[in-house]
């Protein structure tokens, strides 16, 4: 019976460790880095994260920012790859991380393509009531491949700040350029 309570307890504390992740980078996504002649890996838990903001200066206005912001995310997960040229990874190499962004859940916010430039981004977010629980980007070119996905309670009119800390690349939010 003892040992039954405790394969219970840990089904259910595995259970809950895989929803905190809730999307995970597919293996397919994990060995492109053998092709890239760059490659970025960032996995930051929720613990880290904290103790990552406990080294943020509360007087510097943009750190504190970013400080509040993750006080409540679980976890930041960044792969990025840059590629010598075009055709090292391929659409279904992204399928299997699309596949898992589907509604009811997850709701797509940003859908661009470009057929000129082979630019391609997705953005999409996960409800949890009214607040928002997960961000998932999804940005490709064809000699690159980036995929940032942010677990936990999300502010947007935060969110920006995080551009450029734990391996998130800055985004600027403004006029488009020709």
């Amino acid at each position: 019976m003892r040992h039954m309570l405790c394969a219970t307890a840990l089904l259910v504390l595995a259970a809950h460790a895989v929803q905190a992740q809730d999307v995970t980078i597919p293996l397919n996504i994990e060995r492109l880095s053998a092709k890239a002649v760059e490659s970025v890996n960032v996995t930051v838990d929720g613990a880290l994260l904290q103790l990552a903001a406990k080294f943020l200066s509360p007087s510097d206005p943009e750190q504190r920012a970013v400080k509040n912001l993750i006080s409540n995310v679980k976890g930041v997960y960044v792969r990025s790859f840059e590629f010598a040229g075009p055709g090292q990874y391929s659409e279904a190499d992204v399928d299997a991380l699309r596949a898992q962004l589907k509604a009811p859940q997850w709701s797509r916010m940003v859908n661009v393509r470009s057929t000129r430039g082979g630019e391609n981004v997705d953005v999409f977010f996960k409800m949890d009531k009214e607040r928002i629980a997960g961000l998932v980007l999804i940005a490709t070119e064809p000699h690159e491949l980036t995929i940032v996905n942010i677990v936990g309670a999300i502010d947007l009119d935060q969110l920006a700040s995080l551009g450029g800390y734990f391996g998130i690349p800055q985004v600027s939010v403004g006029t488009a350029h020709k």
